[in-house]
């Protein structure tokens, strides 16, 4: 109501300038004097407006009211067309523990290592399978060279990966048939 009052006073205002402009031609500079005289600055409250930051509940609120306008809610399909990508630095650590590689790595060197540091007589007969908790298990071709292991050659074989590799990860060794 207010804005509509200061509307019809500016127009009353305007047309009284222009009037007094026309009937006494004067230079620019001196009727943009009489016109300031006559009208006043009109401020509008727009002039000073500076918009909110939308709250979490405006977001949900214009949500509900975009889906009722629709007749359908597409919030959860918009969401998944969001962009799902990460990039390789963010991913590579998350597979390598999934696959378990840096177990599979320890394996394949106990495997190297053993191929060098046991009598190749041995090696021909035994081969390690895998290592879990500090228990290295190795796999023999018959009860012979089983007994023949654990017997004569047990303290000897773990001495030599103990030392090739430290205590703690190669606390015993299990030998199987297989």
């Amino acid at each position: 109501m207010l804005f509509l009052i200061n509307m019809t006073e500016f127009y009353n205002r305007s047309i009284a300038v222009k009037k007094c402009l026309n009937k006494h031609p004067r230079s620019i500079q001196k009727q943009t004097v009489a016109r300031d005289r006559i009208l006043p600055k009109v401020s509008f409250a727009m002039d000073n407006f500076q918009p909110k930051a939308p709250t979490a509940g405006a977001a949900r609120q214009r949500r509900k009211i975009i889906a009722a306008w629709r007749k359908v809610d597409l919030h959860e399909l918009e969401g998944a067309r969001k962009n799902p990508a990460a990039t390789a630095a963010e991913l590579i650590p998350k597979v390598i523990s999934k696959l378990g590689l840096a177990q599979r790595r320890s394996e394949v060197e106990i495997v190297k290592v053993w191929n060098r540091l046991i009598d190749p007589t041995i090696v021909a007969h035994a081969q390690p399978t895998g290592i879990n908790k500090g228990t290295l298990f190795v796999t023999v071709d018959n009860s012979v060279w089983l007994e023949e292991i654990v017997r004569y050659r047990r303290r000897e074989i773990l001495q030599r990966l103990q030392f090739a590799f430290g205590k703690e990860l190669i606390l015993k060794i299990s030998y199987r048939i297989g």
